[in-house]
């Protein structure tokens, strides 16, 4: 993807680690210049950055917690000043809590999930139309919400909040889409499946993909990269025509 001298700016969300990060070292070897938000692991995206400087791009890596509007507005202030452009949105950024039936999920672990994984991507996505769409004498953009299998499948017994909050992250999709199709931008979703990340650590069980990859028809896990391109084509010229869809990368499943 190439517009000129300039080279288009990706903002992936949550990119130190696991399919955001993946996505932006690919990203930067097809041209792009990269900028990644981070709540805690500063070491993991100043290692982005590295890679992705390593590729001939620029990078930056801000802190800010998608959930938390003052701190969306210092993230895309930041690209202002640093790039004064953006093309491609990934709202990759997500929370998952401990494998549990519903009966024992608290109403702060509901909250924040809700906070993170469905208000979040909105907030980053308004920020995003106000500097692409046509409407506000941008150039267009693209829009990618970084769903999960898990919305279609219910997660039951393990992660129901996540999935509904999933859920409502591709009903948000759905409406986007057609809201901004007439404004240059397109909005679309990836649904991983069960990919090998440290998400699965964060509830609880870090070898959950290698437990239930019998029940993949592929019969194996997804690795990172493997999202990253699917992430990466739709955002693309290759994509021209495709918005309000949703791309899943689960094996099958």
């Amino acid at each position: 993807m190439n517009t000129g001298s300039q080279a288009p700016l990706i903002l992936i969300t949550g990119g130190g680690r696991g399919v955001g990060a993946a996505t932006a070292r690919l990203a930067a070897t097809q041209g792009y210049d990269v900028t990644i938000s981070f709540v805690s692991n500063e070491a993991a995206a100043l290692g982005v950055v590295a890679d992705v400087e390593a590729s001939g791009q620029k990078a930056l890596a801000v802190r800010a917690d998608s959930a938390d509007p003052e701190q969306v507005d210092h993230l895309f202030a930041a690209i202002d000043q640093t790039f004064g452009r953006i093309d491609v949105l990934v709202n990759n950024a997500a929370i998952i809590a401990r494998q549990s039936r519903l009966e024992g999920l608290g109403y702060e672990r509901m909250q924040r999930i809700f906070a993170v994984n469905s208000i979040g991507p909105i907030l980053c996505a308004q920020q995003a139309i106000k500097r692409m769409s046509y409407r506000y004498n941008g150039r267009g953009g693209s829009i990618i919400n970084i769903s999960s299998a898990s919305s279609r499948l219910g997660s039951p017994n393990e992660y129901v909040d996540y999935a509904a909050s999933k859920g409502a992250l591709e009903t948000f999709t759905t409406g986007l889409a057609k809201e901004v199709a007439r404004e240059g931008i397109r909005v679309n979703g990836v649904r991983p499946g069960h990919i090998y990340t440290e998400m699965h650590a964060s509830g609880g069980e870090p070898g959950r993909v290698d437990r239930v990859k019998e029940s993949i028809p592929m019969g194996r896990g997804g690795q990172p990269e493997e999202v990253a391109r699917a992430i990466l084509w739709l955002a693309s010229a290759e994509a021209s025509f495709i918005t309000g869809t949703f791309l899943d990368v689960t094996g099958g499943k």
